[in-house]
């Protein structure tokens, strides 16, 4: 897993609530037993016409989201289904951060484990981001976002500082799920269960 210290992109405004899980990867994509893949169909039902040719009113496929790297978006963002598909998607397309007023848990927690860092702003900094990519039009806007300082922040003076836990923050700077953060205990581990077979042929 890439770690997440410090990232600088472009921002794609995607202003709707509750986007949910299906919407971000609809259910006739989940076939594929590997992670890999979901990107092209990221946002399918809106991100493409009937014919398979992009739409051109959908967010991602205007000129000021071509490149971006990070997603901002409304409240509850992630919702519904808790499938793991969705992250993956959105880590494919190539989107490194999503910053929104809230998360649904579920997502929230399968974005830490993939990499993808959620930012938790207030429904009043997310609007100000969303009326200063408008400004910035075709051209669009920058953000980065600093996961050692807990800010987010912006040339044209835009900061805000949002909260993490500890034990995700470390899971992301150092690029280390549950199952990576488990095994740099392996040596406790093998030693413990040594230990644990000695007691138990001792008592036997």
């Amino acid at each position: 897993m890439q770690p997440f210290v410090r990232h600088t992109g472009r921002i794609a405004a995607l202003q709707r609530a509750n986007v949910d899980t299906d919407q971000i990867i609809p259910k006739q994509f989940l076939k594929r037993v590997e992670r890999t893949g979901f990107g092209p169909s990221l946002f399918y039902d809106w991100r493409y016409l009937g014919d398979g040719r992009p739409h051109p009113a959908f967010e991602l496929n205007r000129p000021s989201a071509r490149g971006a790297t990070i997603l901002v978006a409304g409240p509850n963002f992630g919702c519904g289904s808790s499938r793991e598909h969705a992250p993956w998607a959105l880590g494919e397309y190539g989107f490194r951060a999503i910053v929104a007023p809230s998360f649904a848990d579920i997502f929230y927690g399968n974005c830490c484990q993939n990499g993808l860092l959620p930012v938790v702003l207030s429904e009043t900094e997310v609007n100000d981001l969303f009326r200063r990519a408008e400004a910035a039009g075709d051209a669009g806007y920058q953000l980065t976002i600093d996961l050692e300082a807990q800010r987010v922040s912006a040339p044209d003076g835009f900061t805000a500082r949002f909260d993490i836990e500890p034990y995700r923050r470390d899971m992301l700077l150092q690029g280390l799920d549950e199952i990576g953060l488990t095994l740099r205990e392996e040596a406790n581990i093998t030693e413990f269960e040594r230990r644990l077979d000695a007691l138990e042929r001792g008592s036997a």
